[in-house]
């Protein structure tokens, strides 16, 4: 034992025999209980008071406590009793403190005065503001009908006034933009196969006991979800071996065995070969497929072309490698973690047949229902509370002609595409669009193609938002409402359903500051202007108590539990007893719906069209203390990374004459140019491409530490192409070249794109 981890331990024991000391005779534990029903929390560090809460820093809701001294928040850690995360938070969720504190922050109901987007407003009353915004729904519904009306949300705070939406009959809610512009062809590709939702808000994948992983473009390690990293660090703490698909040098590829620097665009036709070799060389679990699974014989007679040769070929990459890999993957069966991603929405067209390419092969691996594969959830029993909705049944007023109409697996995902919203509401087509709300979601550095947002909102007749921070959302709206953190409210009851399934609560911390109101208090005030019978809770904590008490608990109870209660989990099924929440109960290989729909039961590989000569695809991703654009202005956040670097590969870089550091401008193939950003000259990426990390590059001046630091990708993404499942838009199907100074640097090919992809046509002179 080292001499400083000797002194850790001493001291820990130390601490640990005095409480035990101090519970003998009767003080700590018996004066911690009676503080926790006085005040409803425990005891901290120097006389801190500690409330248990969820983090929303980011959408993963690791457990927290908040300890309060003085009436102010000093410091945020992890919930000793969440099995998940425990004591740990990230450097985001540490940094909670500093978005309440923001000296930015919206303090009270503002309304436009110049232009929408300049961000010129006037202070005025709540009564005020939710006066207009009921007027302006009321009058917009009456004159266009309920579909004129469309909103745009995400996180549980958002909930609440999604049902003044839906009460008002409209079918036009995003319900989390993420499923359009991240998660939603993952979702159903496995929900086709599998019969649930494999990775949505949580991916279902067991990589503690796994003895292979795969990932494919899967960032863990930078998107930082604290319980999902600690899963993966286990699994190769363990022994597991790990293959690493991604044209980018990520973290993740850092720790692979093997590391597979893949063309872009091609990673279906590499799950093809895969599965086509696994079939032909009997490296398959026979008995699970005979017995779980429906159609193999159909894929294998699909996928029998696709060879490993081919695939090298068209994927750039070298045969024995990615024989090697699958090889590895394939001897380790039925353990294997082949992760199903979550961020999806990369090129339109193949997307769901990527991730039905990956559920395929897990499923050939035996890897469903065992430890270190895809595992079940275990339910988590949650109560509804009747008086934090509508007390009436709405039912949405069907139109004509629906904006999901084309897209005939967007069903059973919530709400309407947010590319069909904008659309719609630029050309009036099939019915205007003229209103529009929006909560907790940044739709100019969110939704692909900004400038087509932005024209979208200036033919509105309306718009508002309720924001935290004054946001690109906000400098576009025409009333503002300040919006509680999540420190500072209650939102629903919350479930975790993974590994170490648990039911906890978000709670308010702090009370919110100056004129700043809740989410719940805001829609209950909304509904009332609206006439609905929305909202008879008295205050958000009645409607947790109601909860609650279709449990058989209340607040008191659960926080004198530490706010957390955990739940035995039930993840794994034996193979012969495994019945899959499909009709037949088994895995369907191959998916007759997607037939029945014109498109293919089978995936198949359509190539994503190559970059222009003298351009490299724009990939993108994530830093590990920054949410997407959303923690931009963090102080202590932005002190650790105020700005984004462009990566560009080495031997690209000394060919046109960038070295590291260099200012550089990107301009994409529409000619839209990015703000200046450093060079981060690389051999980590590919020479095909440049990458960007997500979320920087603000634009509005009102967030005086984000504004214009960084380059934002998000306004070099304005070519889109939509997904024919469920109407996601595309990410990755844009193209960029180097500016120094006003001189145009074109990129050199260094691989050469095989005569079966084809090449991007530039439009533009």
């Amino acid at each position: 034992m080292k001499r400083r981890d000797f002194l850790k331990f001493s001291a820990s024991t130390a601490l640990a025999l005095a409480a035990l000391d101090m519970d003998k005779k009767g003080g700590f534990f018996k004066a911690a209980t009676s503080y926790a029903k006085e005040t409803g929390s425990l005891p901290g560090s120097l006389g801190a008071k500690e409330v248990p809460s969820v983090c929303e820093m980011c959408f993963w809701r690791c457990p927290i406590v908040g300890k309060v001294k003085g009436g102010r928040l000093v410091k945020i850690e992890g919930n000793p009793k969440s099995p998940a995360n425990g004591t740990r938070v990230c450097a985001r969720g540490n940094s909670g403190v500093q978005l309440v504190y923001d000296p930015d922050r919206l303090k009270y109901p503002l309304k436009r005065m110049g232009e929408r987007g300049e961000g010129k407003w006037a202070k005025i009353s709540w009564d005020e503001a939710l006066d207009e915004v009921a007027h302006n729904m009321d009058k917009v519904r009456k004159k266009y009908g309920p579909h004129a009306l469309a909103y745009f949300d995400h996180g549980a705070s958002a909930e609440f006034t999604r049902e003044i939406f839906k009460a008002l009959g409209t079918e036009n809610y995003s319900s989390e933009p993420a499923f359009f512009q991240c998660v939603g062809p993952v979702a159903i590709a496995y929900l086709n196969t599998m019969g649930f939702v494999v990775s949505g808000t949580r991916q279902y994948i067991d990589m503690a006991n796994a003895k292979a992983i795969l990932l494919v473009a899967s960032h863990i390690g930078e998107n930082v979800h604290v319980s999902h990293v600690r899963e993966f660090i286990e699994g190769l703490s363990k022994g597991a071996k790990l293959v690493v698909v991604d044209p980018r040098f990520s973290a993740a590829a850092n720790k692979a065995d093997i590391y597979l620097p893949i063309r872009p665009g091609t990673d279906t036709a590499l799950l093809l070969a895969w599965i086509n070799y696994v079939i032909q060389h009997g490296l398959y679990e026979k008995e699970f497929v005979e017995r779980n699974c429906i159609g193999f014989d159909k894929v294998r007679a699909a996928v029998k072309d696709y060879t490993l040769e081919w695939a090298a070929k068209i994927c750039d990459l070298d045969v024995k490698d990615i024989e090697a890999a699958i090889k590895l993957l394939a001897e380790n069966r039925p353990h294997v973690a082949v992760h199903p991603g979550r961020h999806s929405t990369w090129y339109g067209t193949g997307d769901v047949e990527r991730h039905h390419a990956l559920s395929i092969l897990a499923s050939i691996f035996g890897a469903v229902g065992q430890k270190g594969g895809i595992y079940f959830p275990t339910p988590v029993k949650k109560a509804h509370a009747h008086c934090a909705a509508c007390s009436e049944e709405h039912e949405i007023e069907e139109p004509d002609v629906s904006l999901r109409d084309n897209f005939p697996f967007v069903e059973p995902l919530p709400g309407t595409p947010t590319g069909a919203i904008i659309e719609a509401t630029l050309t009036g087509k099939p019915y205007p669009i003229r209103l529009w709300g929006i909560n907790g979601v940044n739709i100019i550095q969110t939704i692909p193609d900004p400038y087509k947002t932005m024209e979208a909102i200036k033919k509105l007749d309306f718009i508002y938002c309720e924001e935290m921070l004054p946001g690109e959302t906000a400098i576009w709206s025409d009333i503002v409402l300040p919006s509680a953190t999540y420190l500072e409210r209650y939102d629903a009851l919350y479930a975790y359903d993974g590994l170490t399934p648990y039911l906890t609560v978000r709670q308010p911390v702090i009370d919110p500051p100056f004129e700043v109101k809740t989410p719940y208090w805001i829609a209950k005030e909304l509904a009332k202007r609206l006439g609905l019978k929305c909202f008879t809770c008295e205050n958000e904590r009645e409607f947790i108590e109601e909860e609650l008490k279709e449990l058989g608990n209340s607040l008191e109870k659960l926080n004198q539990k530490g706010g957390l209660i955990t739940i035995k989990p039930n993840p794994y099924r034996s193979p012969d007893k495994l019945e899959m929440p499909t009709e037949s109960g088994k895995i369907l290989l191959y998916v007759e719906d997607y037939e029945d729909e014109d498109l293919d039961p089978v995936p198949r590989f359509v190539p994503t069209p190559a970059p222009p000569k003298g351009y490299a695809r724009l990939i993108y991703g994530r830093v590990p203390v920054h949410t997407f654009s959303r923690t931009m202005n963090n102080l202590w956040l932005h002190n650790e990374w105020p700005e984004n670097h462009a990566w560009i590969n080495d031997q690209v870089a000394k060919k046109i004459g960038i070295k590291d550091g260099d200012e550089i401008v990107l301009e994409n193939q529409d000619g839209r140019r990015s703000n200046p950003v450093k060079a981060k000259v690389t051999p980590g990426i590919r020479p095909d491409c440049i990458y960007l990390p997500h979320g920087f590059g603000s634009k509005s001046k009102h967030l005086t530490k984000a504004y214009g630091k960084g380059a934002s990708d998000q306004f070099l993404i304005t070519k889109t192409v939509t997904d024919p499942f469920m109407g996601s838009t595309s990410k990755r199907t844009n193209f960029v070249r180097i500016l120094k100074g006003e001189k145009a640097l074109e990129i050199p090919e260094l691989r050469p794109v095989p005569k079966e992809i084809p090449r991007f046509e530039l439009k533009r002179a």
